[in-house]
């Protein structure tokens, strides 16, 4: 019974571990990372190796309480989230206009009293863990009463699901929304028409990369002198990608997917 929070805890702070992940990958405007919690407490710098230093920290927590039932791993988890209440204590009287950054970019709203009380509940969740027996796999297998309500409290004290059902509701449009570069590199490379291609360039990387609406653009050269621009669509799981391949002979050739 006293385990019973652990998969609580485990799924938290894997949650963590990504959305901060996330945050750090996806960049966003100039000084975003300074109104979240864990990144505003350093040097400008620094701030994104704080999210990922948090990051680290919170996944080694999670695999701890997950794979072992080691005290150290309980207790450690204890620290970890009663110096969380102390520092959003700390923000909502310094900084009352920074987030939290629990989640990562999603819990940029300024710390309420909501978030303090989230944090508060999860050290007495990992402090009640702390005299539980096994590792923490054992209680995914049994969830019991206790586990179900602290899932709703939680629920309650979250303000991150309001933040989330916002966003769906609200959601700018294609060309409007941030877009990595990187990202869209990454999906080029995973399609049909790149590994079509790929082998006449001569470099696997861009000469060139520009953004026009809701397409990415990426521009290479292949061996027979050619321009071959790849564009990638910045919106769904499988992006559509196409390809133009331009000569001083021929007229542009496109070919879709």
């Amino acid at each position: 019974m006293l385990e019973s929070q652990v998969p609580i805890l485990v799924v938290l702070l894997v949650l963590g571990t990504v959305a901060k992940l996330a945050t750090v990958r996806a960049g966003g405007e100039p000084g975003a990372l300074a109104r979240l919690g864990p990144a505003m407490l350093v040097p400008v710098r620094l701030r994104a190796a704080a999210l990922l230093g948090c990051a680290a920290g919170e996944l080694v927590l999670a695999a701890g309480l997950l794979l072992t039932s080691s005290p150290i791993f309980r207790w450690m988890t204890v620290t970890f989230f009663a110096l969380s209440a102390y520092v959003l204590l700390e923000l909502r009287r310094k900084r009352p206009d920074a987030g939290c950054g629990c989640f990562g970019e999603v819990s940029s709203a300024p710390v309420g009293l909501r978030s303090i009380g989230r944090t508060v509940l999860l050290t007495g969740m990992a402090l009640m863990a702390v005299w539980g027996q096994g590792p923490g796999w054992m209680t995914f297998r049994e969830p019991t009463w206790a586990l179900l309500a602290g899932v709703v409290l939680l629920a309650v004290l979250s303000p991150e699901l309001e933040e989330a059902i916002n966003r769906l509701r609200y959601r700018a449009p294609c060309e409007q929304r941030p877009a990595s570069a990187s990202v869209a590199l990454t999906r080029l490379k995973a399609s049909v028409p790149w590994r079509e291609h790929a082998a006449t360039l001569l470099s696997a990387e861009p000469e060139d990369s520009w953004r026009e609406l809701c397409w990415r653009f990426f521009a290479f050269t292949d061996h027979a002198g050619r321009h071959v621009v790849f564009a990638v669509y910045l919106s769904g799981l499988r992006p559509a990608v196409r390809v133009a391949v331009v000569s001083r002979e021929s007229m542009p050739e496109y070919t879709a997917v």
